[in-house]
């Protein structure tokens, strides 16, 4: 399973209800390959609420580990994914909202926003059952939940309440002041993302990669650490067993044919990392 990325990183959610940007649903780390999501950002802020398990969540460069009942507030714009460390399946709703639900004209809601989930604002919080707010925020995404998924949902609740969470954190979140450093490096990161998702087919070495990004090798590998959580190179090979997985899904061409097409020497070594990636070879993942 593969979020929708695109080469700068951004996730393209898909909303339950048409003209209303709220994502709002269940979901488990066991269908994603390694029990990793894809590090991604969007511009909706994100709340996570671990029902079963645990995982780790990674934001900005800072990994924090939640617990059964614990969750977490991902602030607009940060790069996030939740993984496990062990293997382990967890298992959490989640609930993303755009800060469309608030209108397009500019008015004294909007800049609240604004002040409250722009860059100056802390990235992320995590949520307990130590203090009552917290807790009033994981008692709202389970009730969001059950409004969205059911039969007799009414889309005026489900406004406020999404709301009604948003001016619970903007109640509670401090400012930082590292905004300038921390939007210079993202700027960096998206050019050597999107120079690999436009050449994953083409040889590519540490150098190309740094050097669409106008920084050190050095420096490449400590931003790919720090805000993807892998190195380049198995970014680059994670994201070509990805775009390998599609052709096998959705053309006829032999396997031998999709490794060139995805960069890989030979159809051995294809085979031997996407064994590795996955867990299967690629004839298997066709039939499957």
């Amino acid at each position: 399973m593969q979020l929708d990325v695109f080469s700068d990183l951004s996730e393209r959610l898909n909303y339950n209800l048409k003209n209303l940007q709220l994502y709002v649903q269940q979901g488990a780390l066991t269908p994603f390959d390694k029990l990793a999501e894809a590090c991604h950002w969007h511009p909706d802020v994100e709340f996570i609420s671990v029902l079963d398990g645990y995982m780790n969540f990674f934001v900005n460069g800072e990994t924090v580990h939640l617990d059964k009942g614990n969750g977490i507030f991902v602030n607009s714009n940060r790069m996030h994914h939740g993984y496990s460390y062990d293997m382990t399946d967890c298992k959490y709703i989640v609930v993303c909202i755009n800060p469309s639900l608030l209108g397009n004209d500019h008015w004294i809601g909007k800049q609240y926003w604004e002040d409250k989930f722009g860059p100056k604002t802390e990235d992320y919080i995590v949520l307990t059952d130590h203090e009552c707010w917290h807790r009033d925020a994981l008692i709202s995404l389970n009730k969001i939940y059950d409004e969205m998924h059911s039969e007799k949902r009414n889309p005026l609740r489900l406004l406020s309440m999404a709301v009604g969470l948003c001016a619970n954190i903007g109640d509670h979140i401090e400012e930082k002041n590292e905004q300038t450093t921390i939007d210079q490096a993202w700027i960096y990161v998206w050019k050597m993302t999107a120079f690999i998702h436009g050449n994953y087919e083409n040889k590519i070495t540490l150098q190309d990669i740094a050097a669409a990004g106008s920084v050190s090798r050095s420096q490449c590998c400590m931003l790919f650490s720090k805000y993807i959580g892998r190195s380049p190179n198995a970014y680059l090979i994670s994201y070509r067993i990805q775009k390998s997985c599609e052709m096998l899904l959705e053309t006829d061409r032999s396997v031998s044919e999709i490794a060139l097409s995805c960069g890989f020497q030979s159809a051995s070594y294809y085979s031997f990392v996407f064994r590795k990636e996955t867990g299967i070879v690629p004839h298997q993942y066709r039939k499957l």
